[in-house]
C-alpha cells in the first residue's frame, strides 16, 4: 500500500454490538459498544504502526481477533480473561503483537458440527409472496456482503463460502425456515440440492438437512412426512411452536407428530423455543412441553434451538422462577429427564452470538446448561450466514473460560478442552449418526469459481447468461454436475 493511499475503514473481526438474525428487534448502541469500538480502533492503529502493516492487514490476522476479545475483557467484563469476573477470553497483551501466542488460543483442529445454518434461493417465489423475509435479510450482517441485490449475498455460493472455506466448520445442518413451499426462502428441493451440492464438491458428508413440518395443520402434513421421509435424505425434523401456537405435548397436535417421527425412524426433533419471530405467539416459545415429551418419548431426541434464550432477560444463576435459559433448565429438572444421558439438548444458534459481548451472563448460560443437562448436551450452532462467516463465534468460543470464582460458587464447570470439543461437535455427531473420524475433504475457493465460471450443460448449448455467470438455477447446476461425471468441471 503506498504511503499515500488511504487506509480503507475497518471493523472489528469480533462485532462490539450483535445485530439481528432477522427473528427480534436488535438492540441499541449503547456507550460501552462505542468505548470499545473507539478502544479497538485505537489500539489497531498502534499496533499495526508498530508492526509496519495496514490496519486492514493486521485485522483481517488473528492478531485482530485476539485484540477484539481483549477488547471485550477490559470494556464488558471484569478484567483479563475474567479472572476477575464470571468469564472472559483467555487473551493476554501478548496475542495483540505475537501471532504465534494468538494461535494456540484462537486456532484448534476440533471436529466442528454447526447445527443450525441457513441459506435461501435468492430466486425463489418467495421473492413475490413474502417480502417481509427479504426485507429481514436485507437488514442482516451477510446482506453487506458486496453484491447488488443484497438478498444474493444469501445465496448457495456464499453459504459454502462462509461456512465451509472461511470458517473451520467440519459438518453443518442446513436447517429449515418456517412457512410452506410458496412463502418459504428454501424448499425441500432446494436444500436436498444444496445438500448434494456441497457433499459432491467435498466428496464427502459435510452436510445434513432437516425437514420442516407444521403439525398444527392437520394429518396431511403428517402424510408429507412419510412423502418427504422416502424422498429426501433427512436427517431431523424441524418444528416451530410459536407459529400457529401449538404445544409439543398436546395431544391432537404434538404427539400425533412425535409418533409419526417414530414411526418413520428419524427420532430427532428440533423444536425453535425462544428468540419469538416476529408475528409469533412468544408464550408457545416456552420449554415447559420439552422435558414433558422428553420423558414420554425417551427414544426421541429434543434439540432446542437457541437453548430458549430471551432477549430482555439477564442470565445469572439458575433461578427455577426465571425466564430464558432457567425455564429451559427447570423442565428438564422437573421432568427427571438424566444429566448426560437424557434425550434433551440445548442448542447455542444466536445464543452465543448475542452473549459473546457479555461475558458474565455467557458464563452463566454456558455453565448452567453445562452442569445441569450435561457436558454432553450442549450443542453447537451460530444461525449462519444471517450473521456471516461463523469464525468469529468459533474463536472465540474456544477462547472462551469461566472464572474460578464463578465454578467455585455456582458449581460451573472449567471450560476445559474436552468439554469444548464435545459442545463442538462430538455431541452432535451422536445425534446424527456422523463419524467425526471420518475424512472430510475440504472445499476451495476455487471449487466454487469453479461452479461460477461452468458455461456448459450439453455439447453444442450454452446456457443463457443472467445476473450470475454460470449455472442459474440448481436444476441447471445439477444437470451441469450429472453431465461432468458428478465433479465441478
Amino acid at each position: 500500500m503506498k504511503k499515500s493511499a488511504p487506509d480503507l475503514h475497518v471493523e472489528s473481526p469480533i462485532p462490539f454490538r450483535t445485530g439481528s438474525n432477522g427473528e427480534f428487534v436488535p438492540r441499541p448502541r449503547s456507550g460501552k459498544d462505542a468505548l470499545a469500538e473507539r478502544t479497538f480502533m485505537q489500539l489497531v492503529s498502534d499496533k499495526a504502526r508498530r508492526l509496519g502493516v495496514s490496519r486492514r492487514q493486521f485485522v483481517g490476522s488473528v492478531l485482530g481477533t485476539s485484540t477484539a476479545l481483549c477488547v471485550i475483557n477490559a470494556v464488558y467484563g471484569c478484567g483479563d480473561g475474567g479472572r476477575d469476573g464470571g468469564g472472559g477470553y483467555g487473551v493476554g497483551g501478548d496475542m495483540t503483537m505475537d501471532a504465534g501466542e494468538a494461535c494456540t488460543v484462537l486456532e484448534g483442529d476440533e471436529f466442528i458440527f454447526d447445527v443450525q445454518t441457513h441459506h435461501v434461493n435468492p430466486d425463489g417465489e418467495w421473492r413475490t409472496s413474502n417480502p417481509g423475509l427479504g426485507a429481514f435479510l436485507a437488514s442482516l450482517p451477510q446482506g453487506n456482503c458486496g453484491e447488488m441485490d443484497k438478498i444474493d449475498c444469501f445465496a448457495v455460493e456464499h453459504y459454502i463460502r462462509e461456512v465451509f472455506v472461511n470458517s473451520d466448520t467440519s459438518v453443518a445442518v442446513l436447517s429449515a425456515l418456517p412457512g410452506p413451499t410458496a412463502v418459504n426462502g428454501l424448499n425441500a428441493d432446494e436444500m436436498a440440492e444444496s445438500m448434494e451440492l456441497i457433499n459432491v464438491m467435498a466428496q464427502s458428508k459435510r452436510m445434513v438437512i432437516h425437514a420442516i413440518v407444521h403439525p398444527e395443520e392437520g394429518p396431511d402434513e403428517l402424510d408429507r412426512m412419510e412423502q418427504v421421509s422416502e424422498q429426501y435424505d433427512i436427517g431431523a425434523w424441524k418444528v416451530y411452536t410459536p407459529l400457529n401456537g401449538w404445544r409439543l405435548d398436546d395431544p391432537l397436535i404434538g404427539i400425533p407428530f412425535i409418533e409419526k417421527a417414530r414411526a418413520l425412524g428419524i427420532k430427532t426433533i428440533c423444536a425453535h423455543k425462544g428468540l419469538p419471530l416476529a408475528g409469533f405467539d412468544a408464550a408457545f416459545a416456552a420449554p415447559d412441553d420439552i422435558g414433558i415429551v422428553a420423558a414420554a418419548y425417551p427414544d426421541v431426541n429434543f434439540v432446542v434451538y437457541h437453548s430458549a434464550y430471551e432477549l430482555g432477560v439477564a442470565e445469572g444463576p439458575y433461578d427455577e422462577a426465571g425466564l430464558g435459559i432457567d425455564r429451559l433448565i427447570k423442565t428438564v429438572l422437573d421432568n427427571g429427564i438424566g444429566h448426560n444421558t437424557g434425550n434433551v439438548y440445548a442448542e447455542l444458534g444466536s445464543t452465543w452470538r448475542l452473549l459473546m459481548t457479555s461475558p458474565d451472563e455467557a458464563a452463566h448460560a454456558v455453565g448452567k446448561l453445562v452442569a445441569n443437562l450435561g457436558e454432553e448436551r450442549v450443542v453447537w450452532g451460530t444461525d449462519s450466514i444471517w450473521y456471516g462467516t461463523p469464525q468469529d463465534q468459533i474463536a472465540a468460543f474456544r477462547a472462551f473460560e469461566i472464572s474460578q470464582m464463578f465454578q467455585e460458587s455456582y458449581g460451573y464447570p472449567a471450560l476445559t478442552d474436552a468439554i469444548k470439543a464435545k459442545i463442538f461437535g462430538l455431541n452432535s455427531a451422536a445425534i446424527y449418526g456422523i463419524d467425526p473420524e471420518a475424512r472430510l475433504c475440504a472445499v476451495s475457493e476455487d471449487d466454487i469459481a469453479k461452479e461460477k465460471q461452468a458455461l456448459l450443460i450439453e455439447p453444442g448449448r450454452r446456457i443463457p447468461t443472467y445476473r450470475h455467470i454460470g449455472p442459474q438455477t440448481r436444476r441447471e447446476l445439477f444437470d451441469f454436475l450429472r453431465y461432468n461425471g458428478g465433479r465441478p468441471g
